[in-house]
């Protein structure tokens, strides 16, 4: 495979293989494994070998479960253990940087790579900067909407994209859809169908109508699991004809293997600003840990390059788009097919639509809601 061309040398000494892959930077040596708090993608065997191959670094790793629990455990005295973390977007600028828990950027290294990705994320990119726009604080790589999947066999994907969450409120449907049990998507997802933007401060009256949707969801929901194979397998099977939380993420791969009619749906409206969808960018960053490795900030910027990228793209076996394949090199490794498994036609129209993932505000009383009603159901 080719590689971007390097904008220095290689350190003397690297091995021979690795000079010749050609990381953008001369990576640093490793006094200890690089350790990664991170989605899946990024643990993906290929990409820990690329990096091997590239640098003779190892690597530790583990997949964490959710964004908030992940800079809590930074909080609590983490840093000194890890060294990289890949977090959803308002997360960087919103609790780590101003917690110390996160390193900054040199941005005449790393704010060029932002000119490789979707205009969309044209430097000075908002979510990759402190709140005074004066630090740079991640990387950029993948995005995507995530909202519901309907059955297109059944629900004509214009039809849901025009009804949008009003799908879930019709009584046509109850007992004829699933829900992911992701939580804090949920949450968001039951903001959306109560008519509430979900990351606003709610009033008392917005609250109210958030827990009646919440109960009669949850309530009239066929099946709720925290397997998304298992809400693909009950469409394919006639059970339910829709799900949330659902998108690409949760459907690409059988897509892949000729499910067709599972469809992902991004609303053409809401009440979130207009938009109806909500679109997550995941923000890469260097953890302030006290024995910093320069290593670090050399993984950030190899996670860009055509090689890994395209590893990150596929990782563990779940396709989802990369900024960085606005880089035709990268753009042109993706087969039809693959780019039909997450209706890449249709991927600029999904992102307009939706609102940036943010954090929910009033998110403990939500959930609080949300869960009592988990319960009543049983």
């Amino acid at each position: 495979m080719q590689h971007s061309v390097s904008r220095r040398k290689f350190m003397q000494g690297l091995a021979a293989g690795a000079a010749a892959a050609g990381l953008p930077r001369a990576a640093a040596a490793q006094s200890r494994p690089l350790s990664l708090l991170t989605w899946d993608a990024y643990a993906d065997p290929r990409l820990l070998a690329l990096w091997k191959e590239q640098t003779g670094g190892d690597i530790r790793y583990e997949i964490h479960i959710s964004d908030p629990s992940s800079v809590n455990r930074l909080r609590a005295g983490e840093t000194a253990v890890w060294d990289f973390i890949n977090v959803n977007n308002p997360w960087a600028r919103g609790e780590m940087w101003p917690a110390g828990l996160i390193r900054e950027l040199p941005r005449d290294r790393f704010e060029p790579l932002y000119a490789q990705m979707k205009p969309k994320f044209a430097a000075p990119y908002p979510w990759a900067m402190s709140e005074d726009g004066n630090h740079l604080l991640g990387v950029v790589q993948r995005y995507e909407t995530f909202d519901f999947v309907v059955n297109s066999d059944v629900i004509s994907p214009q039809l849901a994209k025009d009804e949008g969450w009003d799908l879930f409120n019709n009584p046509d449907f109850s007992g004829r859809y699933g829900i992911l049990a992701y939580e804090d998507w949920n949450v968001m997802d039951i903001c959306m169908g109560a008519g509430v933007h979900p990351f606003k401060v709610k009033t008392d009256e917005e609250v109210a109508r958030f827990e009646e949707t919440a109960k009669r969801w949850i309530q009239n929901a066929k099946l709720i699991t925290t397997d998304f194979v298992q809400l693909n397998l009950a469409i394919l099977n006639g059970e339910i004809d829709l799900y949330f939380t659902g998108g690409t993420y949760t459907t690409a791969a059988a897509r892949l293997e000729g499910v067709e009619n599972l469809y992902a749906i991004t609303p053409n409206s809401g009440p979130a600003d207009g938009k109806g969808g909500i679109n997550w960018i995941e923000i890469n960053s260097a953890v302030n840990n006290p024995d910093p490795l320069d290593a670090a900030l050399d993984f950030l910027e190899f996670i860009t390059t055509p090689d890994a990228a395209e590893i990150v793209a596929r990782g563990n076996g779940n396709f989802q788009p990369v900024a960085q394949m606005a880089n035709p090199e990268l753009m042109s490794r993706f087969s039809t097919e693959e780019l039909a498994a997450i209706q890449w036609d249709e991927f600029d129209e999904r992102i307009a639509n939706a609102v940036e993932f943010d954090i929910v505000p009033d998110y403990d009383r939500l959930y609080d809601i949300y869960s009592a009603a988990m319960r009543a159901r049983g």
